[in-house]
């Protein structure tokens, strides 16, 4: 975050965190205040680390939010990877093991 007396109110600090099963990362950056998740996630460059990412859903501290959700200070946003099978189709496979 900026530590310009000026500017220091007009930023927030965010987190972006995205996982794959063998490997995560969580950026941390200054956004201008009214940022939008959408928005963040493409200014934290973390498609460029994990090219050909799918963003299906995006939640703030594990409640989903819109892509349109202006962030607060402190926030961090967690890109949800699409779900391979639902839960009760992979609960049901369990069962029958």
């Amino acid at each position: 975050m900026s530590t310009d007396p000026d500017r220091g109110s007009d930023e927030i600090g965010i987190e972006v965190a995205y996982a794959l099963p063998d490997r995560q990362s969580l950026l941390k950056l200054a956004v201008r205040r009214g940022t939008t998740v959408i928005d963040a996630i493409e200014q934290s460059g973390i498609r460029k680390l994990f090219p050909g990412m799918e963003i299906s859903e995006v939640g703030i501290f594990s409640r989903k939010v819109a892509f349109d959700h202006e962030l607060e200070d402190g926030d961090r946003i967690e890109i949800y990877r699409p779900l391979i099978a639902s839960p009760q189709e992979m609960r049901k496979k369990r069962a029958m093991s």
